[in-house]
């Protein structure tokens, strides 16, 4: 494939090809725009955000819900030499604070949203005394539905070593990191995509991947873009509402390369063991499915695969990779056509520097790895011991980088970009791995990063949350991640500093289950009593010790005591519709008992857990509830009301 100088180039070339994107907001809700229309509608918006007054070097961060106006806004962004930021919506007050703290970041940003999203912003703001947010809201915002072509637009004549935009981490909220991507960095990693993959002009493709994740925007749009394939961006939303939708597009429109992180196919199944696919769902026409973005499950892709094997989707097509926001997106591929593969290994035998140990898959100590490939074109890659010492093959070590399409540096943070690289120009990736046979295989992560749901979170940012629960602060509270040897995503685990009696525990566990959900949108798994925190000499927390510890069953009984033994008949509430919404709560929130009057985005359940209630819901009563309605009727006796009527 072609190397294209800038993206720029890469959109003028893609307007002369006859293909489509197609967004995908419902079942028959659905809006196609052709190559060459996206690049007269990015300049007719360009045009009025020039009229406005913006510059090339200033940035304009995206908040939409609108994959299609987001889309638009980010290349007209990109034609006039503006740099898009895009931001997530969601609904938790941490995603509102992350916007903030982006916007006062950066030097001259202007915020691009919805007349909606900006008034709750607004509201947010100003409950909260944020005056200075205010001020930048009020000030430096640009309305979607204001916006009228302005007059005719001035393309950029970018180089490929401008900034072409800015990645901020997904979850990360305390201090959000903007990777700086120039043209060259996207355009170098985008052919490696392509030609890792061996897309053509003649494949398909379809992604519910949002936007503002790397996966979704370089991968499954600028990749595919450039590749010259007409692609589908399903709306996320739509998916996790109708996880099954997923499959019925791909076999109505013969898509050839599909993608979802390890929680997608997990979010899939639950719904297909109870419904599964009509009659005539083809999936045989499906090449490639990316996985990638979080830690993948060998035992959850074989299930997915052998759901899915009588509607023609064939194993091979499962496609485990490696990739990164700071090497743009794409760092290893295995061969597309080959069966993904794993390497089972002694847990404990995963210390850098340390050659690794075969374990038999039934062993108590066994975890399994899925092997991601080699590294893609333009990349380089070393394993090394803390000391930056490049190891020998087989040994556990640190993954490092060098190549085009690293990031040179984080927005306005000399010490994160000092840090990020070694005295030699490798970039610290903070995973850890091991080759086995030539293929990567990651092991784990130096860096303290949990990954729910393929969103980062930095475990400090959770402990920051729980040490709002009277009697608790940072020191007493530990947040980390593990991934059980019969796992198959990761667990959130919170461990508190207590010497006191188990009982009297169960209340403190349920406030801190309670205010990271309600504050984060995440479902803790276990809250863990221990007698110490265990620290370094210079008083840092040694969150390993405690993970291996619980990976060994040495807190097996106490989490048995403080789980709560929900008969799914019992004590439910006399109103029988309120109690057959009690008994489908119980069936997904994890042996969490939801009472009638429990608002439940205080309850402590996560975002995707709300939803997968709701769609339990409207299997027994279609067509009354939508996720929307919870804003309004937060408990189950709310709901039941509202359903009568």
């Amino acid at each position: 494939m072609k190397l294209y100088a800038t993206l720029t180039e890469l959109l003028d070339e893609a307007r002369g090809r006859d293909r489509e994107i197609r967004f995908i907001d419902g079942e028959d809700d659905e809006t196609i725009i052709r190559f060459p229309e996206l690049w007269d509608r990015a300049l007719a918006l360009l045009g009025s955000l020039q009229g406005r007054g913006m510059q090339p070097g200033d940035e304009l961060v995206i908040f939409s819900r609108s994959n299609l106006d987001f889309v638009v806004a980010y290349w007209a962004a990109m034609l006039g030499g503006i740099v898009p930021v895009p931001v997530a919506v969601g609904i938790s007050d941490e995603h509102r604070i992350k916007l903030f703290r982006i916007l006062s970041q950066l030097e001259r940003g202007t915020l691009f949203t919805e007349t909606e999203l900006l008034q709750r912003l607004l509201d947010f703001s100003k409950s909260r005394g944020m005056d200075e947010v205010t001020a930048i809201l009020e000030s430096r915002s640009v309305l979607m539905n204001d916006v009228t072509p302005g007059e005719s637009a001035a393309v950029y004549d970018a180089s490929p070593d401008d900034l072409a935009f800015i990645q901020y981490s997904s979850g990360s909220t305390s201090d959000p990191k903007g990777v700086c991507l120039t043209h060259a960095n996207l355009c170098a990693n985008i052919r490696a995509i392509v030609e890792g993959l061996h897309w053509t002009e003649d494949d398909r493709s379809l992604s519910w991947m949002p936007l503002t994740h790397d996966m979704g925007l370089i991968g499954y749009h600028l990749s595919v873009l450039a590749a010259g394939m007409s692609h589908a961006v399903m709306d996320t939303n739509v998916f996790v509402r109708r996880p099954l939708l997923w499959m019925l597009k791909a076999s109505e429109l013969r898509a050839t390369q599909l993608c979802s992180p390890n929680f997608g196919y997990k979010h899939f199944l639950k719904l297909f063991e109870r419904k599964g696919l009509p009659e005539g769902t083809n999936l045989s026409g499906v090449k490639l499915i990316l996985n990638g973005a979080e830690p993948i499950s060998y035992d959850l892709c074989d299930e997915f695969l052998a759901a899915l094997e009588p509607y023609g989707l064939a194993r091979t097509a499962m496609f485990p990779v490696y990739g990164l926001a700071e090497a743009t997106v794409g760092v290893t591929f295995g061969t597309p056509g080959d069966l993904f593969s794993r390497v089972v290994m002694h847990r404990h035998s995963l210390r850098i520097g340390e050659p690794y140990e075969v374990a038999e898959p039934g062993d108590a100590d066994a975890v399994s790895f899925v092997k991601v490939g080699q590294p893609i074109l333009d990349c380089e890659m070393r394993l090394t011991d803390d000391a930056d010492q490049v190891l020998e093959p087989g040994r556990v070590g640190n993954i490092q980088l060098r190549g085009a399409s690293v990031t040179e540096r984080i927005y306005g943070d000399d010490a994160a970009t000092a840090s990020l690289f070694t005295e030699d120009g490798w970039l610290r990736t903070g995973d850890c791995g091991v080759c086995v046979d030539g293929d990567l295989v990651i092991t784990g992560r130096q860096k303290d990063i949990i990954i729910v749901n393929g969103q980062n979170y930095y475990p400090h940012d959770i402990e920051e949350i729980v040490a709002q629960v009277d009697g608790l602060d940072l020191g007493k509270v530990v947040v980390a991640g593990a991934t059980p040897s019969r796992g198959q995503t990761e667990e959130l685990l919170v461990f508190v500093l207590y010497r006191q009696d188990i009982e009297s525990f169960a209340t403190l566990a349920e406030q801190v289950r309670s205010v990271i959900g309600e504050h984060a949108g995440l479902e803790v798994d276990h809250v863990v009593p221990v007698p110490k925190i265990p620290k370094t000499t210079s008083g840092k927390v040694q969150r390993v010790h405690l993970l291996n510890a619980y990976l060994d069953g040495e807190y097996d009984d106490v989490i048995q005591k403080l789980t709560p033994h929900v008969d799914t008949a019992e004590g439910l509430d006399d109103d029988p519709l309120v109690a057959e919404l009690e008994t489908i709560c119980r069936e997904f929130s994890k042996d969490r008992k939801i009472g009638p009057d429990d608002n439940l985005f205080e309850v402590g359940v996560s975002s995707l857990t709300l939803t997968e209630i709701v769609l339990a819901i409207d299997e027994k009563h279609p067509g009354k509830l939508d996720i929307s309605d919870l804003f309004d009727y937060p408990t189950l006796r709310e709901l039941a009301e509202f359903m009568r009527r």
